[in-house]
């Protein structure tokens, strides 16, 4: 064969292989297309019209295929067209929790909460630049080596984190979480979660105005159980929640909803938790719900629970619940302020009256692993007394956690709370038949 006959054929394998390629068909439904009518549509009848449009073009020119491939090269064309291209098709399924882009090639998924790899790529690292730049415009943001980094939501609520070279040495790296539904508690305990009187103890809590903070480390569910708690808050109260990115989703009809933002471009223009928090003082707020604080703004949390906002919630990353109440103490101190320790110490101890400690264990499975009540005061060393733990047995040849919930009795001060506000106390916990010699009285009823 002469070099020209070779040369021809190669251009022929590349039309053919391009003629099989999402780019192509995206180009040629572009070609088609009047974009200014597409504009006067919705989102749903845009991807109708370019179905169509897309499957008139294949008819006429593609390649012969068969009922699966040709419905799978459409959807694919109109999702690289109006979405995010391979990320619909994982985006549309609801039991994947979060999406981790590594690149081009690769690309994970997390399940009931187990993490494992998909088939679906991106065609290169351009395609991948393309869809992350989708993403951050929604958001009046862009991306590039002089802002490597870069938080955005997607229209639909998802949580978008972005960072590429050079401070990601693995190419673009895309994360999406997706937020969990909101599950009652009753739900929690039908998945294993907590057991019946646990939902009982902490509904009684919330109703009691206990200030409560969950605490778990990342991916422990410690929004979703935040959620799961703020619905045995009354409807007649007003409540403030505040988020680095609005994922609560409370069923009262009075709830005030704020969220932090990040600095613009020039570096200007950011609104931190802790100026939420300030702000929300001034706005008559029953209850404070703060979806994580990692700051300064601890400090602000603290003062408010102690200043009249009883039954707020607040989740914080912490290994246990010993280790939260000394983390919420060190977040405290890290302002310009430079509180004393002993002095946070005082507003831990008189502000937080319960800790919710969550694990995630290696099966995927969620639980609450320990509840504690705080039972120091003033400027006493920390004192938790456990009312829950969680004992896991020894996992056997199916990999599932399996245990036991074992309840411990409340103190006096904690009890005579709950039954002040005619709340029940479930027999499995009891009381403690007095406090301990030397116990500091507790001012509150």
């Amino acid at each position: 064969m002469s070099l020209k006959a070779r040369l021809d054929e190669d251009r022929a394998s590349e039309g053919r292989a391009d003629r099989g390629s999402v780019t192509h068909w995206r180009r040629r439904l572009l070609e088609e297309i009047n974009l200014e009518d597409l504009t006067r549509l919705t989102m749903a009848q845009r991807r109708v019209r370019l179905e169509k449009v897309v499957g008139h073009i294949l008819t006429r020119e593609g390649p012969v295929l068969s009922e699966r491939e040709r419905s799978m090269l459409i959807r694919r064309v109109v999702d690289e067209a109006l979405g995010l291209g391979v990320l619909e098709p994982l985006l549309a399924d609801e039991t994947i929790t979060e999406i981790m882009v590594n690149g081009p090639d690769n690309i994970f998924i997390e399940r009931d909460g187990r993490m494992r790899r998909v088939d679906a790529t991106f065609n290169g690292e351009d395609q991948l630049y393309q869809t992350i730049d989708r993403i951050v415009s929604l958001v009046n943001r862009r991306v590039d080596e002089s802002s490597p980094m870069v938080d955005a939501r997607l229209p639909t609520g998802e949580r978008v984190n972005v960072i590429i070279p050079p401070l990601s040495l693995s190419g673009p790296i895309l994360t999406i979480r997706r937020f969990p539904k909101p599950y009652p508690i009753e739900e929690l305990i039908r998945m294993g979660s907590l057991d019946p009187a646990t939902g009982i103890l902490l509904a009684a809590m919330v109703r009691a105005r206990f200030n409560i903070v969950v605490s778990g480390g990342t991916g422990t569910g410690k929004t979703t159980f935040l959620n799961a708690m703020s619905a045995f808050v009354p409807a007649t109260e007003r409540i403030v929640t505040i988020e680095d990115s609005a994922e609560l989703q409370l069923m009262q009809e009075h709830v005030v909803r704020l969220e932090s933002r990040p600095a613009n471009i020039e570096g200007r223009g950011e609104i931190a938790i802790r100026d939420l928090v300030r702000n929300a003082l001034r706005m008559r707020p029953d209850r404070i719900i703060v979806g994580e604080v990692r700051g300064s703004e601890t400090i602000d949390m603290l003062q408010a629970m102690n200043t009249g906002h009883d039954g707020s919630l607040v989740t914080v990353h912490a290994n246990s619940a010993d280790d939260a109440i000394h983390r919420l103490q060190s977040l405290a101190t890290m302002g310009e302020g430079h509180v004393p320790y002993d002095a946070v110490r005082d507003q831990i101890n008189n502000a937080v009256d319960a800790i919710v400690h969550l694990g995630r264990w290696p099966d995927g499975s969620r639980r609450v692993d320990e509840i504690a009540v705080v039972s120091s005061r003033r400027r006493e060393q920390f004192r938790l007394d456990s009312v829950l733990r969680f004992d896991a047995l020894p996992i056997g040849p199916n990999r599932a956690v399996e245990g036991k919930f074992r309840h411990f009795p409340l103190p006096r001060h904690v009890a005579g709370r709950i039954h002040h506000v005619g709340e029940t106390i479930p027999a499995v916990f009891g009381v403690v038949a007095s406090e301990p010699p030397g116990t500091t009285p507790h001012p509150r009823p």
